[in-house]
């Protein structure tokens, strides 16, 4: 097996990743459910997962046996957005989970350059709230990017301002649609997660909390 390109650059989704935002987005989608007068359950919310705000908007309204006009669905995801942006105001430091700022600082003491890639458009609002910005060298959010996940755009935009070319660059994903742009950008990927869920990237940890450069490498040395 021949040895792969040096690891230059690390890209990490968000939500689910570094922060613990999963819960607001399932508060601000099950509030919208309620007022439309359907349930909407955490299994349904699974599917949701590195999904776009119009897409997941779609699968809510398929859940609860709805169909709307654009008009109609432009209104109901601009309300959901406005909730989740009002419980997402109060996050702090708190929300960062673990081993995500042990790992953002031994990467960047190793000289390994760091992006973010999220399809959130409130992705600033996190790494402010939660002091992460610092910790980036490039950050692509959905305010960067026409094309959602698992469309490979925002890995390329990252990898691009990183000045890394794709077969240097490692994913941190925790959604399959992620992973899935990790793979057509040409990039290796550590899913974040279940195996049976993630089982297309390279390697898959349950969580950051043991994640070292040392770590890294052997998960990925060989892909």
């Amino acid at each position: 097996m021949t040895a792969a390109a040096p690891i230059k650059a690390c890209l990490f989704d968000l939500d689910g990743v570094l922060v613990d935002t999963a819960k607001y987005h399932y508060l601000a989608w099950k509030r919208l459910a309620e007022e439309l007068g359907f349930v909407f359950t955490p299994e349904d919310n699974e599917r949701l997962k590195g999904v776009s705000r119009m897409a997941s908007l779609d699968i809510l309204l398929e859940v609860g046996g709805l169909e709307l006009d654009d008009a109609a669905k432009s209104a109901l995801a601009d309300k959901k957005n406005r909730w989740y942006v009002e419980y997402i105001s109060h996050m702090d430091e708190q929300e960062i989970l673990p081993g995500a700022l042990a790992f953002l600082r031994e990467l960047r003491e190793n000289g390994i350059r760091i992006a973010l890639g999220s399809a959130s458009k409130n992705a600033m609002t996190i790494l402010n709230n939660t002091g992460l910005v610092p910790y980036f060298d490039a950050i692509i959010d959905g305010t960067k990017t026409a094309s959602a996940k698992p469309d490979p755009e925002v890995f390329l935009l990252g990898a691009r301002e990183l000045g890394a070319q794709p077969q240097e660059c490692v994913v941190f994903e925790d959604a399959k649609a992620g992973i899935e742009a990790a793979k057509r950008a040409g990039m290796r990927s550590i899913g974040i997660g279940s195996p049976e869920v993630l089982g297309a990237a390279d390697a898959v940890v349950p969580s950051l909390q043991d994640m070292t450069t040392v770590r890294l490498f052997e998960l990925v040395s060989h892909r």
